[in-house]
């Protein structure tokens, strides 16, 4: 049966995947046959949730808590439980499973169990060789803070071999360490995420026949992202690796130099490249940029509109599916052309014969997305900073806890020390779930919901499909008669 209206959405599910699905199914259903984010969200979801939740022992008790409702799922389900609250966290418990999981993988990778670090491989830095440089006895008595010199044989041993070295958990300056790693890093997974997010848009293009969304939005998209911030993500890999403890005192800041890309600033005193050649790369990449904001601005509306009126100079009509045109040749009147259901696209922006064209919507409609895309590339590159912010929120209300609770009761050393830090112990235990996973968690839950729906599935996209409910005479008998 051939129809012109579009057929509903139906993404099968298990009860693994059935939460993943309504995560995304609440920013908007899928337009038929468009590529569902749900199965990447499996993955990307909770591991962006654990960069903002990275904790062992807080992933552990996650974890437990997520096994415990997997476990007894078909005993919960049979007591057909009426608490509106724990309905939803137990629908969401394979959700809650990955992300506990994740949150254990992150945590170890931070080295950081309850704010304190585990000190499995030993740390690869040594205070003795400082002593045979210049350090003595009233050094160490003169001075409540020392700073080793990692530049000097024997002070560092390496990397450690898995995430943190745990000697910075006891570091003044362990801040400082750690605020410029984590937010290098939550740059570098949000372009990463972004322009993964673009490359799906590539085979909604492709599936829907739409070659002009490929030459004049995808390819410029692609090109823009990469020239301005997938040079920054290459920038932060070479300063990682190009500078080490020896030259560090000379590594330029990657700020400066990215504000200066932009500016075409590139003082003759008092500013040092980073590699040779630099200025002329850069400059290229900057006009590169700049040439594909009017490649996605103006060439997909001349070309609509050079289509449109080439129709209508054929004359081309349209009989029931088939269009006939009276043009001199059957190749350049399209003679007989059927519509396929198969073809049905994610956006109307290519008219039809039966309508008008207006190439003033058109290009307005271009210009908004065109601006939306370039600004969104840098506040969605911004966005992606909250995962240093929450990380870094997360880890000090995690040490602010065992500093003020726990810490103290185990200070007490007379008798009554054991009592006492039996009951420091229940407040430790009930801030600990209370604050630090069930509210940091529903924050970084939220905040991973928001990097997904705005950052990420608006490249790709549209939400504006309907979903498939089979009839029903249940439904209809119970009075339950959804859109």
């Amino acid at each position: 049966m051939q129809t012109n209206q579009t057929p509903p959405t139906y993404n099968k599910t298990n009860k693994f995947t059935y939460g993943f699905q309504n995560i995304v199914d609440a920013y908007g259903i899928g337009t038929y046959r468009e590529i569902n984010p749900a199965p990447y969200t499996i993955i990307t979801f909770p591991f962006l949730f654990a960069v903002m939740f990275g904790d062992f022992g807080h992933g552990i008790l996650m974890t437990l808590f997520a096994v415990w409702m997997v476990l007894r799922e078909s005993r919960i389900l049979s007591q057909k439980n009426e608490n509106e609250m724990f309905s939803t966290v137990f629908s969401g418990r394979y959700i809650i499973l990955l992300m506990g999981v994740f949150s254990m993988y992150t945590g170890l990778i931070y080295n950081d169990c309850f704010s304190k670090s585990l000190n499995i491989f030993g740390s690869s830095w040594s205070v003795r060789p400082m002593f045979t440089y210049n350090w003595t006895e009233e050094t160490l008595r003169g001075n409540p803070v020392l700073q080793l010199n990692p530049a000097l044989p024997g002070v560092f041993g390496g990397p450690y071999p898995f995430g943190i070295d745990p000697i910075w958990n006891i570091a003044t300056n362990k801040l400082t360490f750690l605020n410029s790693f984590k937010m290098k890093m939550s740059v570098i997974l949000g372009i990463i995420h972004m322009l993964f997010g673009v490359s799906l848009s590539l085979f909604n293009h492709i599936y829907f026949k739409k070659p002009l969304n490929i030459y004049f939005g995808f390819i410029p998209e692609i090109i823009f992202m990469t020239s301005l911030f997938g040079y920054l993500v290459i920038l932060i890999f070479y300063k990682w690796t190009a500078y080490d403890a020896h030259t560090s005192e000379n590594a330029p800041s990657l700020l400066i130099h990215f504000i200066n890309m932009f500016l075409f600033s590139y003082p003759e005193s008092g500013y040092s490249m980073l590699y040779s050649g630099q200025k002329g790369i850069q400059c290229f990449l900057v006009v590169v940029a700049l040439l594909c904001v009017p490649w996605m601005l103006l060439f997909k509306p001349l070309v609509l509109r050079r289509q449109y009126l080439r129709r209508k100079h054929l004359g081309t009509l349209n009989f029931g599916g088939i269009r006939v045109g009276n043009g001199p040749t059957e190749e350049d009147a399209e003679i007989i052309q059927h519509d396929q259901l198969s073809t049905h696209s994610e956006d109307a922006d290519e008219p039809t014969e039966d309508e008008v064209f207006d190439f003033g919507d058109t290009m307005v409609h271009q210009a908004i997305h065109t601006i939306e895309y370039c600004l969104g590339c840098i506040s969605n590159t911004a966005s992606y900073l909250r995962l240093w912010a929450l990380s870094l929120a997360h880890a000090q209300l995690s040490e602010v806890l065992w500093t003020m609770v726990i810490h103290i009761g185990l200070s007490v050393k007379s008798l009554a020390g054991g009592l006492v830090l039996f009951f420091f112990f229940t407040a430790f235990a009930t801030l600990t779930v209370a604050i630090l996973l069930i509210m940091e968690g529903l924050s970084a839950f939220l905040h991973a919901l928001r990097l997904h729906w705005v950052e990420f599935q608006n490249k790709f996209y549209s939400g504006t499909g309907f979903k498939f409910l089979p009839f029903s005479f249940e439904h209809i008998r119970e009075g339950k008669f959804e859109e």
